[in-house]
């Protein structure tokens, strides 16, 4: 069982990085395939290396390297993105800032949304050895806080990606210094293959922020004076610092198939070993190096001879090569044919010892190299070290980019050593075994490829939003190869659209509807020229926003030849429903449905009653259900006549059979009856139209109330003719309507007794989804689950101006039509714009769009609303797999302990923080704004109208949140955004607490900012506390006002009396006391 569990192999699904000139992978591959040095001299930023600089390490304080891999910018932080309050955030290392938003990107790149690991078995394993940032910090003691020591500790790094996260799986910081990101690696898959954990966010960092380690190095003679890692060379002298971040995102290759991830390369093996006593603490063991590479090669199954490729530790020490390639020879060249190649590789030739994070930069390396099929060429390598010997083996070291050629699967090992003797191996094999299978599963048949597709992007923030458009553009011109399904596949079921610890959503929103990459590039040139482009939406999603759908069932006269064509043809999922239907009805037609709707072009089946009415009803449910696979659910439905009976069974009140067994008697019925009728639209109030009718009772009937000056009248020809003529002496406008038969009028009696023999033979049950009857304009529920309503229905009028009202009047602000024309909206239009409310119009099809065209440009509607689509539904007809895309857009400002001037012996320099910056996006730590003062405010409390009161107390607030968290006032958190969302944590809430007790005068719960978790909440009870605590204060002043009143009355009267008298009265009352 432990020997399976060894063998059990991981899949790596996800990769982020951040290295010296590369800012992700697909940078970092064209570092290395076109052979970039990109070490340079220490930035100014970090210190001042003319100080520290001395061709002699011997020198006190002084280090023999100018040099070093270095990343630009590392004091700017998107801390809005994650949560984390400038206060916070300034006491935060680095390290942990970068490892949150390269871990994010990792997990973007895995099409892993971050919320729905949320309460996972998901583990995070981080290598982190530097603490720069620390020392800095613990300079300034007198400054120190609660966050120097989250900010700054070890462990925290990595459990603070778990707390955002909500992750409930294994984390930890690994700290065995060089070989740091391996270990977390091999943890990591244990962890798996326990089933400890069912994902592993697994990786390392290193920054270099003070010169003290590279000042301690030099003294070790470890460092190269030319700043270069000269590996297998004979001019090997040392490496050179570096720093980076780099995490993987693991899991378990049977569930990352299963899951259909996108795999980028196969860990058969981990092991991890220990030198133990060796020749000295910091000596390289060539036994130990050989024993962790046998004992990775037998967990993974795989023999020596088929490691066609090493990422060697290869630091480009004169000690330390000769001795790593001697224990590479002696394991991997058994069982090898002279014609077995294997290449041996070293990232730190390009970019440095990146120390804690060196491993993951060799495995991502080698990751790539698997992808690619190419060796990159090892830098610096002129001539091999004396000291190595390749005689007797097939070591081949590239010094230009070579073809990764093998017979069978690549495979490669990975090898990270640590000064201290914690030695790691991790074997990867390509993915090709794997290519066989369709990662993109579709199910159904595959008619064709969707003619349009539809982007949609998300950010927390408007100049975010830009950034993505910008980053897109530039993607897409260097990607034109690329499947456009494909990579809004990625972006659509890969990319967060909520904050990963609130939840709100993403605000600000973009969908694009395109046919192709060059047509998608060139509407994202347009949008950032700042024109209006066609096929784009964009929008701002706010809690008022939460769409209440409506799904608004089109009558009969919207039937047209080929409606719903395109989708029939290619989304099968539409298609089983129409084929479905076209079962159903061969027991009531004579007619193929699919031929009526699709090939019977030129007749005018169609426009027969009989088959007008089931053919409508198929194309609506099948609409109607399309769009609840997608993920859209109404909150109500609503039909007008004939979409009536569609929207009863959606909302359940009868099935699917008994819905086309109903509707198909209704229409053969109707057809039966004398074409004798006609219905005419008109112009006018029922006020005006209800008295013409009166005398054709028996003739004539209004059909329809479509708005407050919109109504159709339905009966007999004759009759209805006699109307028209006096609507016409009026100057009332009419229409003469298209139809067969006079519906909704008395001409329909005849057929109501037949009606009703089949309309009790359906079933019936309450409907499970709100509805709006037509006929009484209201809510309805037990009425409508009878024959007797479907009998009615028939012969009364469509109330449809009362329904739409009562749709208004329950907030429903978003009207999807289920049918092959937007009519009912447009009728909705007229009515809405009397009511003075904001609704938003969504078509299904449109006869002058394709219906994919429309289909999709709703579907973008509702996306940019904050709806929330269920993409892989959307696309699960089609073959589609993850590709690699742009990742979030940060943010970033500048956060930087901002210490105070140091004494001139200091050895610790704080460069960062005393560099002169012009970032536009710089926020201001400094807490001494002119803040609203308290007694002013319960003055001008006091003093104000009711309606002002509450927006002072949120002003007030706003800027004291701003004040706790660090932020400028232009940056004040908006009034419903929750206090932890905006990066309050428990010190800053009982801070919070303390300055509005002072202000408003009266105790509060240390759960103030739990109880009540937004500004505007908060301000209502303050508000309330306030009203109550004014109106006792107005008891008391009306109880001392009348004691006071009771005085004066009594002086008074004393005034009045003599000095005798009152001498008397005096005497009298003593007397009285007295006895």
């Amino acid at each position: 069982m432990v020997r399976d569990q060894q063998r059990q192999e991981i899949a790596i699904i996800g990769v982020g990085c951040r290295f010296p000139g590369a800012k992700n992978s697909e940078e970092f591959w064209q570092l290395l395939k076109t052979g970039q040095d990109v070490i340079s001299e220490v930035p100014l930023q970090r210190w001042n290396i003319e100080k520290y600089y001395h061709q002699n390490p011997e020198i006190p304080g002084r280090m023999n390297t100018r040099w070093g891999g270095f990343l630009s910018n590392i004091d700017q932080f998107d801390a809005h993105f994650f949560g984390i309050s400038p206060r916070e955030c300034q006491h935060i290392d680095p390290q942990q800032r970068l490892m949150l938003e390269v871990a994010w990107e990792a997990l973007e790149d895995g099409g892993i949304i971050p919320e729905t690991l949320s309460g996972t078995q998901t583990g995070v394993f981080l290598g982190l050895t530097n603490q720069d940032y620390q020392r800095l910090l613990y300079q300034h003691i007198d400054h120190c806080d609660a966050y120097y020591s989250t900010g700054t500790s070890g462990a925290i790094a990595s459990n603070r990606l778990s707390y955002l996260l909500n992750l409930q799986g294994p984390s930890f910081t690994v700290d065995t210094a060089c070989s740091s990101s391996l270990v977390a690696v091999h943890l990591a898959c244990q962890s798996l293959k326990q089933q400890e954990s069912d994902l592993a966010i697994a990786g390392a960092v290193n920054l270099i922020i003070t010169p003290e380690q590279t000042v301690a190095f030099s003294k070790t003679r470890m460092m190269a004076p030319d700043g270069r890692c000269k590996t297998f060379d004979s001019s090997a002298n040392g490496y050179v610092r570096s720093e980076g971040c780099g995490i993987v995102v693991l899991k378990r290759l049977e569930d990352a198939m299963q899951d259909g991830d996108r795999i980028h390369g196969i860990i058969r093996g981990t092991a991890i070993n220990q030198d133990g006593l060796s020749q000295g603490l910091t000596a390289p063991n060539g036994l130990a190096q050989q024993q962790v590479i046998r004992q990775a090669l037998a967990n993974a199954g795989v023999k020596p001879s088929e490691i066609s490729y090493v990422e060697t530790h290869g630091t480009g020490t004169a000690l330390g090569d000769p001795i790593e390639v001697r224990s590479l020879k002696k394991v991997l060249m058994e069982g090898r044919n002279p014609d077995q190649t294997c290449w041996l590789g070293s990232v730190k030739t390009n970019i440095g010892h990146l120390e804690s994070a060196a491993g993951m930069a060799g495995l991502i390396k080698t990751i790539l190299c698997l992808q690619k099929r190419e060796i990159p060429p090892v830098l610096h390598f002129k001539e091999l070290n004396p000291y190595i010997s390749l005689k007797n083996s097939t070591f081949s070291i590239p010094t230009t980019c070579e073809p990764w050629s093998v017979e069978g699967s690549r495979i490669a090992g990975v090898s990270s050593f640590s000064f201290g003797g914690t030695n790691g191996h991790v074997i990867v094999e390509e993915v090709s075994v794997l290519e066989s299978r369709e990662q993109g599963k579709g199910s159904g048949e595959n008619y064709f490829e969707r003619l349009l597709h539809l982007l949609t992007l998300s950010t927390k923030t408007e100049k975010g939003l830009g950034h993505l458009v910008q980053d897109y553009c530039t993607y897409l011109q260097s990607h034109q190869d690329l499947s456009l399904g494909n990579i809004c596949f990625s972006a659509n079921t890969g990319r967060s659209r909520r904050d990963p610890l609130g939840g709100a959503p993403f605000q600000y929103r973009l969908a694009i509807v395109s046919e192709s990459t060059e047509g998608l590039t060139q509407q994202l040139q347009g949008l950032i020229r700042g024109e209006m482009v066609t096929g784009c939406f964009g929008g701002q999603v706010t809690e008022e926003n939460d769409p209440k759908i409506v799904f608004l069932f089109t009558g009969q006269g919207s039937q047209y030849v080929n409606m719903g064509r395109e989708l029939y043809e290619s989304c099968s999922f539409f298609r089983n429903i129409i084929d479905e239907c076209n079962e159903i009805l061969k027991a009531y037609l004579d007619k193929d449905l699919v031929n009526i709707l699709y090939k019977e072009i030129g007749n005018s089946l169609l426009d027969q009653t009989i088959y007008t009415q089931p053919a409508l009803f198929s194309i609506e449910y099948a609409l109607a259900k399309l769009w609840q696979f997608w993920g859209v659910d109404p909150t109500v439905v609503m039909g007008h006549s004939v979409g009536e009976y569609v929207a009863a069974c959606i909302a359940g009140v009868f099935s699917l059979k008994d819905g086309l067994k109903l509707i198909a008697a209704r229409g053969r019925l109707m057809q039966s009856l004398p074409q004798n009728g006609s219905m005419v639209a008109v112009l006018a109030t029922l006020e005006k139209i209800e008295p013409m009718i009166n005398s054709y009772q028996d003739k004539v009937a209004i059909a329809a109330i479509n708005g407050s000056n919109s109504l159709v009248i339905s009966g007999e020809k004759e009759a209805i003719n006699s109307i028209i003529k006096n609507l016409d002496e009026q100057n009332i406008k009419t229409k003469q309507l298209t139809v067969s038969h006079a519906f909704h009028s008395p001409l329909m009696q005849p057929i109501l007794a037949e009606f009703k023999e089949l309309a009790q033979e359906i079933s019936y049950q309450l409907p499970q989804i709100s509805i709006i009857s037509n006929v009484t304009g209201k809510p309805i529920t037990e009425e409508i689950a009878k024959a007797d309503y479907w009998v009615n229905h028939i012969i009364s009028p469509v109330n449809f101006k009362d329904s739409v009202e009562t749709l208004l009047e329950g907030d429903y602000n978003t009207f999807l039509e289920i049918g092959a024309k937007p009519i009912l909206l447009g009728m909705s239009r007229g009515i809405v714009e009397n009511k003075n409310q904001s609704i938003c119009y969504l078509p299904s099809l449109r006869p002058s769009n394709s219906n994919w065209q429309q289909m999709l440009e709703s579907l973008a509607k509702l996306s940019i609303q904050g709806y929330e689509i269920n993409w892989y539904h959307f696309d699960q007809d089609y073959q589609r797999h993850r590709v690699s895309i742009p990742t979030y857009p940060w943010q970033r400002s500048r956060y930087w302990f901002e210490g105070v001037s140091q004494s001139s012996n200091s050895s610790l320099p704080t460069p960062l923080s005393q560099t002169e910056y012009n970032y536009s996006s710089e926020v201001s730590l400094l807490n001494n704004r002119k803040q609203i003062d308290s007694s002013q405010l319960m003055s001008q409390l006091k003093n104000s109208f009711k309606n002002e009161q509450l927006s002072l107390i949120i002003d007030y607030i706003q800027e004291q949140v701003a004040i706790i968290l660090g932020l400028d006032k232009s940056q004040a958190p908006g009034k419903r955004v929750g206090f932890f969302q905006m990066g309050m944590d428990s010190l800053m809430a009982v801070e919070f607490r303390n300055r509005l007790e002072r202000t408003f005068g009266f105790a509060m719960s240390t759960s103030l900012a739990f109880n009540y978790p937004n500004i505007e909440a908060l301000s209502g009870y303050l508000l309330e506390r306030l009203n109550h605590r004014w109106k006792k204060e107005k008891g008391r002043r009306q109880e001392a006002e009348g004691r006071s009143l009771e005085l004066e009355k009594i002086a008074r009267k004393i005034e009045s009396y003599s000095d005798e008298d009152v001498e008397k009265m005096i005497i009298e009352k003593i007397y009285n006391i007295l006895t």
